[in-house]
């Protein structure tokens, strides 16, 4: 049994230990309200451009209309843009998604090699022995377009080059504050479905008219801003929703944590009470057999 002194030394450890994960939740909790307004920011501009884009894709001969609407009879390579995180403690968040992301493209037909956002998700597809073609860690806490548009361009160049020719993008969707879906989709080439596969819309009982949009200064050059820019506002997207995801997990570990550690704080205290109870115990008996030793004298 540990003494006395060994146990209240654990209680002080485990009671800094829960202060730590308790500030780390606080943390958490504050930057994921925060990653949620950034999402919620920039849906006006995703919608509106989805709107133009599909209004425009869904003309007849879409695939003649701009090389990211085109889909190519043989695929020989795939590239994969695997969101995850930069920190760990927490929890399974990025085990989860690497493990479906291997599940996906792990023995998928033909080559595959990533674009890993994300220390973690990089060093466990490195450890995997995948190829992986371009890594981009240390985002800012609140990254902006133009700090994540650089992997929307790299995608699209790949695709463009003909080095890929399928293009998906694999991040964690946030449900809410305790559920974190991994979720693939096809990033390239470009598929024009439901808007809801692409971009949340604000307005959904608003339907896009169906009459005939004159563009200016044509189809052409309006796909060729639009489609590129599209691409990469939807990489961003999935680091938004990582981002959130990713703070709701470590909000959720650090609860369990401090929980746990205040469970083991309670049980320390009780075995300490016993010790020093058995202590002072062992103390009186001692007196009350010195004090019959001189009465016996």
């Amino acid at each position: 049994m540990s003494t006395a002194r060994e146990v209240r030394l654990r209680i002080r450890s485990v009671k800094n230990i829960a202060q730590v994960t308790r500030a780390l939740q606080a943390v958490s909790a504050s930057k994921v309200r925060k990653a949620m307004q950034a999402v919620m920011n920039t849906r006006p501009y995703a919608t509106k451009a989805w709107q133009v884009l599909t209004h425009i894709a869904g003309q007849p001969g879409r695939e003649s209309l701009h090389p990211l609407l085109t889909r190519r009879e043989n695929i020989d390579n795939v590239l994969v843009v695997l969101v995850t995180g930069d920190r760990g403690l927490a929890g399974p968040y990025t085990t989860n998604i690497v493990r479906y992301t291997l599940s996906q493209f792990g023995e998928y037909p033909v080559p595959v090699q990533y674009i890993t956002v994300g220390r973690k998700g990089r060093d466990l597809i490195a450890r995997r022995g995948e190829r992986i073609l371009a890594e981009f860690s240390k985002l800012p806490a609140a990254p902006s377009f133009a700090d994540v548009s650089a992997i929307g361009r790299l995608a699209v160049e790949e695709y463009l080059e003909g080095r890929s020719d399928e293009v998906f993008l694999v991040y964690t969707d946030f449900v809410n504050m305790v559920s974190q879906i991994p979720i693939s989709k096809k990033l390239l080439p470009l598929e024009i479905g439901a808007e809801a596969d692409r971009v949340q819309d604000f307005a959904r009982s608003e339907r896009a008219a169906s009459s005939s949009y004159i563009y200016e200064p044509g189809q052409t050059e309006i796909l060729d801003e639009i489609v590129p820019r599209f691409t990469a506002l939807q990489v961003y997207h999935a680091i938004l929703e990582s981002l959130a995801s990713e703070h709701a997990a470590r909000m959720v570990a650090m609860k369990n944590a401090t929980d746990s550690a205040t469970e083991l704080a309670a049980g320390l205290q009780l075995e300490y009470n016993k010790a020093r109870q058995q202590g002072i115990t062992n103390e009186m008996l001692d007196i009350t057999g010195g004090a019959e030793a001189l009465n016996i004298e």
